[in-house]
Formats: structure tokens, sequence, C-alpha cells
């Protein structure tokens, strides 16, 4: 398999996840003392992450256009 079939698989099978998944959530764990510094526990705080779906559809379109381009036979 030549690279640039390969770089263009990955990328309209990256492309497909960025459309199906429009967004995905993290947290992260802090530890947060009281006001009078007595006491401690711990805070969750979500952090989420959003994908632009243009980035999905021009994802599949440079894959598309890799693999096509591979495909291409230059005249000897």
């Amino acid at each position: 398999m030549r690279p640039y079939s390969l770089g263009g698989l990955i990328l309209v099978i990256l492309g497909v996840v960025l459309l199906s998944i429009h967004s995905f959530t993290y947290f992260s764990t802090d530890h947060v003392v009281g006001p009078l510094g007595y006491f401690a526990w711990d805070v969750s705080q979500p952090h989420t992450i959003f994908m632009n779906p243009i980035a999905g559809m021009l994802a599949i379109v440079l894959g598309i256009v890799l693999l096509v381009m591979t495909r291409r036979r230059t005249p000897a």
C-alpha cells in the first residue's frame, strides 16, 4: 500500500469519526480547601471539547483526493 493511500484511508476514517461524535467530555479532579482551612474535599470539574463538522467534511474530502491521486497513472 502506498503512503498516500494509507494517509487517505486514515483521513477518511477520521472524518467519519469526527462527523459522528459532536463532542466529548472529560473530568479533572481538584483538591479544594475550605474557607477555614480545616476541611478539604475533591471537586470534579467537567471539560467539554466540541468537534467542528466542517473539519470532518474536509478530512473526508482530502482523504478521497489522496486515494484518487494514488490510482492515477503517469504516462510513460
